[in-house]
């Protein structure tokens, strides 16, 4: 079994293998968890004069729920509806790959560099997803990426709801939301 750090530095190298480990590893969800959490308090960090530090706390909730929200709308979506013929999954699975596919938002903090900022962001965005792609491709066993990137849009409009309704909830500007999501 890998280290927390390695599986981070795999999950940001994109590789495949660190996604299939994960998605075997019973007991990496709360790493998965970890994942997610400190991606929201980096993305709070390079965004903190719109939220200020009670927009790092409530950003970390609201991307915990965001994270499970959009695991069970993949699964579902995934398994359901648009399984492939491997597809087999189940929903700590498919957690446990898509908190690890977040890794590049460790890195958001650096978004609170003036002027550029915001290409930070985007670019750790692209990563995120491309991320995401990956994981959701290995967590339910799909033999082609195309079906991967169908099941992940869907979830991110489900995502971007849960964030938007979290941010109206918790009073973050937009600005943080955007950048959690």
């Amino acid at each position: 079994m890998a280290s927390f750090q390695g599986r981070v530095i795999g999950a940001l190298t994109l590789n495949v293998a660190t996604y299939e480990e994960v998605e075997r590893d019973t007991s990496a969800t709360a790493q998965a968890a970890g994942v997610v959490v400190l991606a929201a308090i980096s993305s709070g960090i390079g965004w903190i004069w719109y939220g200020g530090l009670s927009g790092i706390v409530s950003g970390a909730v609201v991307a915990l729920v965001a994270w499970v929200v959009g695991a069970v709308v993949v699964w579902l979506i995934g398994t359901k509806v648009l399984p492939g013929p491997r597809t087999e999954a189940d929903i700590t699975q498919v957690m446990r790959c898509v908190g690890f596919a977040q890794a590049p938002g460790l890195l958001a903090f650096i978004s609170i560099i003036p002027v550029i900022g915001w290409l930070i962001t985007f670019a750790l965005w692209i990563w995120g997803l491309v991320a995401w792609v990956i994981a959701v491709r290995q967590a339910l066993d799909y033999d082609d990426t195309m079906r991967a990137v169908i099941v992940c849009l869907l979830a991110w409009v489900a995502i971007v709801l849960v964030t938007l309704t979290g941010a109206a909830i918790f009073g973050l500007s937009a600005a943080t939301a955007n950048s959690m999501m």
